[in-house]
């Protein structure tokens, strides 16, 4: 595969940028400068050719550049933008529609990304229960700000321990966020007992995707409620990720659960920069966006045309059209003949995913917590998917990386990364 303008770009690009690349996980190898990205594709700059499963981190869920959405987007941008003084028709379109569909919102306020969200999502329930400390939970990510950046990605020693994603941390900000243990209610309840009248909120991602895709084990999330309910304490979900990708309603539709609070991002508006937060209304009207409303929220960009009217589209797309009953048509595909693969080959593996997303662990059980995922063969995993994007399909080459698959994808494209996912196995095993 030729890289050259790839190559000599990146040079240029790390004089001007630490790194040459502006968020941290992007600065992987192989290394490659996109230029262009359409339906199940993105093209590098020296043209390069990939079938698509990052999907920037989850928000492509129609696919990129789709019609719908981008001529939406260029409707409002012809006769709106922004003001910074009340509000745009399309500010309350888009938060109708998301209150129509995920149970948790009864009112809904804009931001412009999902740390952003979270953020405020944890302040307003610091607020309304004057406690400061909150429960995450081990590898889960919430965003970049002190109050969830740590135990994420920990190394294997440091899983429980205190361990800060980031120099400049304030020092109280780690402390008073307490990390508990996926799937292990016992964990979040022995927690509570040594916090007691001091734990504030517990923030979750549903199915903790930034470590793959771990399932929530049944009766976990509703014990989380009831754990949060007889301890004061608000339940948020973090679906940034979650939210739309798998169901309309989010995932919280799906599993029967109802937080207090929502955010929500990404899949939202199809990779155009937008990002909520949700809840029962009780708790929203604490905002000072409502007059006498106690806890701080503002944003110059917040409510922005091309969010609202992307997030307006991509809802309407769902509503109006099979995107669910495609995506996880695909995704159940996807997953069975992976297995059949790997049953072929004898390759010990766990082929997880929910919906539209997918990933193989490299391990002999299903894993249920971060703890678990330590018996992945990471460097084999980081092989495969190595060679795999050798081969054109471009799966994010880092350990515990969750694919996607978008309403843009179809039994074309599946048929294509199934031959390469077994070429590319039978090349590491010499199966």
């Amino acid at each position: 595969m030729i890289n050259t303008n790839s190559a000599k770009l990146r040079e240029e690009a790390r004089k001007y940028a630490p790194g040459g690349v502006h968020s941290a996980t992007r600065n992987v190898e192989p290394f490659h400068v996109f230029t262009r990205g359409e339906g199940a594709y993105i093209y590098d700059a020296d043209g390069n050719k990939f079938i698509d499963y990052q999907a920037a981190f989850g928000p492509y869920i129609l696919g990129h550049n789709f019609p719908y959405v981008n001529n939406k987007v260029i409707e409002a941008l012809s006769r709106t933008d922004m003001y910074g003084v009340g509000t745009t028709d399309l500010e309350i379109e888009a938060a109708r529609k998301i209150t129509v569909h995920v149970p948790s919102a009864e009112q809904v306020l804009f931001a412009n990304s999902g740390s952003e969200a979270t953020f405020h999502a944890i302040r307003l329930a610091r607020g309304i229960t004057g406690r400061q400390k909150l429960i995450k939970f081990q590898g889960c990510y919430h965003g970049w700000h002190d109050y969830v950046a740590r135990n994420m990605l920990s190394s294997w020693d440091k899983i429980g321990k205190r361990d800060p994603g980031s120099a400049g941390m304030l020092e109280e900000a780690i402390d008073n966020t307490l990390v508990c243990t996926y799937n292990d209610l016992d964990d979040v309840e022995r927690t509570f007992n040594e916090n007691k009248g001091q734990i504030s909120c517990i923030i979750i991602e549903p199915i903790p995707h930034n470590i793959g895709i771990i399932m929530p084990q049944p009766g976990f999330l509703e014990g989380l409620r009831e754990l949060c309910d007889a301890n004061g304490a608000l339940l948020i979900f973090d679906e940034v990720i979650t939210g739309f990708r798998h169901s309309i309603g989010g995932y919280q539709k799906v599993a029967g659960v109802t937080p207090d609070l929502t955010t929500m991002g990404k899949a939202m508006a199809n990779g155009f920069p937008i990002a909520a937060v949700a809840g029962k209304k009780e708790y929203m009207q604490r905002f000072n966006t409502q007059p006498g409303g106690d806890v701080w929220f503002a944003g110059t960009y917040n409510g922005h045309a091309v969010g609202t009217a992307a997030c307006i589209a991509t809802i309407e797309t769902m509503e109006n059209e099979p995107v669910h009953e495609h995506i996880f048509r695909l995704g159940d595909r996807m997953r069975s003949e992976i297995r059949g693969i790997l049953d072929r080959l004898g390759i010990t593996a766990y082929v997880a995913g929910f919906g539209s997303t997918w990933t193989t662990y490299f391990m002999d059980f299903e894993p249920k917590n971060y703890t678990d995922l330590q018996h992945n063969d990471a460097e084999f995993y980081v092989t495969y998917r190595k060679k795999l994007i050798e081969k054109g399909i471009y799966k994010m080459p880092m350990n515990l990386k969750r694919n996607h698959l978008s309403y843009s994808h179809t039994d074309k494209e599946v048929d294509i990364t199934l031959e390469a996912i077994e070429t590319v196995l039978k090349e590491m095993t010499g199966k």
